[in-house]
């Protein structure tokens, strides 16, 4: 159950610190980030600014040497790697930059993939997984191994993997950094139907200023920490996103009962 005012992640004082030999190399230094049901965030920052240390934390990937991961107002800062492994598989899609799919699987198998892990009957999946990439245009590309498609419809069908057990978030890792500009704005735009038409929270992390500028809000990352954030320059202008106040109006209507 989210927090009460719809938070579903919070990351509270948090440092990653790596060892080597002797050495302490500090990655995250007192990481403060909270994400609320339905926002779209993008987190930038410069090479070496702790964006995939963070996202590894975002996404439960790893676990912090110190501090609180919050998601779904549960302390997840010390689950084991099996218990970890389930709440990605329920709660969170991935987006990678490299696509990560399987090349001797074809595009529906792909997709099938991380249903099978949370135990969904074969028919389910397959109708689920014709239904989603059909969702991003690539139903003449089903039986397509990776090696057959552009880079473009590997990231879509990459979308369409993360969306497979219908996860509340969805944590996209410079999901455009290997596409050229117009395929990438392809990419960006199933993103942002994604956040308005099914209220996904989304979670981006890019080192590209024109790409965050899409999000709703900006965080910058430096040092580890967050050092400043903003609203994207398409949502300066709004108070409150429709999704929003779709979501918090549900809340509401929840805590009356």
């Amino acid at each position: 159950m989210m927090g009460n005012n719809g938070t579903v992640i919070r990351i509270k004082d948090v440092w990653k610190i790596y060892r080597m030999g002797e050495v302490e190399v500090p990655a995250l230094r007192g990481l403060n980030l909270e994400i609320k049901k339905g926002e779209f965030v993008a987190v930038m920052g410069p090479s070496g600014s702790g964006k995939s240390t963070a996202m590894n934390m975002i996404g439960c990937l790893d676990i912090p040497t110190k501090g609180k991961i919050f998601l779904d107002s549960r302390d997840i800062s010390h689950l084991s790697e099996s218990d970890l492994a389930q709440i990605r598989g329920k709660k969170i899609g991935f987006i990678f930059q490299q696509f990560n799919l399987i090349g001797t699987l074809t595009a529906l198998e792909n997709v099938m993939l991380p249903m099978t892990f949370q135990g969904i009957p074969s028919s389910q999946r397959k109708e689920r997984g014709v239904e989603l990439l059909e969702m991003v245009e690539l139903g003449d590309r089903m039986e397509h191994k990776p090696t057959e498609l552009s880079g473009g419809q590997q990231q879509r069908v990459a979308i369409a993997r993360a969306l497979a057990n219908d996860p509340e978030v969805i944590l996209a890792d410079e999901p455009t950094g290997n596409l050229d500009s117009k395929t990438g704005g392809i990419v960006l735009d199933f993103l942002k139907r994604l956040h308005s038409t099914k209220c996904k929270t989304i979670v981006m992390v890019t080192h590209d200023a024109n790409v965050a500028e899409h999000a709703e809000r900006i965080e910058f990352l430096r040092d580890g920490s967050i050092v400043s954030s903003k609203k994207g320059r398409k949502h300066s202008h709004d108070k409150e996103s429709p999704c929003r106040k779709r979501l918090k109006s549900k809340i509401q209507k929840k805590h009356k009962r």
